[in-house]
């Protein structure tokens, strides 16, 4: 499995609108690529001032699959993204390779 993770810093002012449209139509449409198994949306704790930071994370169910992604869909969803939220915030994104899970049940 691979982690795909986006990190994105937001302006305070438009944190509502922001995080409405992350929840009712950004990640959805990122889940309805059928390239990931689940998502999540994390708030940052400790970030500096003048942005509110959040994490979403994406659990891929592979390398190929990640890379189809990026090919057929990331570049639409994020010009999307930085369109309706242009100077407003700021991006970085990382790839992580799930090594072992442990779960308590």
């Amino acid at each position: 499995m691979i982690l795909y993770n986006v990190t994105v810093s937001i302006d305070p002012a438009v944190q509502d609108e922001w995080l409405n449209w992350m929840r009712t139509t950004h990640i959805p449409e990122v889940m309805a690529t059928g390239h990931f198994k689940e998502s999540r949306l994390s708030r940052v704790h400790g970030e500096e001032e003048g942005g509110l930071t959040y994490a979403i994370t994406y659990l891929c169910y592979s390398q190929a699959k990640y890379d189809e992604y990026q090919r057929e869909h990331a570049p639409r969803l994020q010009q999307d993204h930085s369109e309706r939220f242009a100077g407003k915030f700021a991006a970085f994104r990382t790839l992580l390779s799930v090594i072992e899970e442990f779960n308590h049940e």
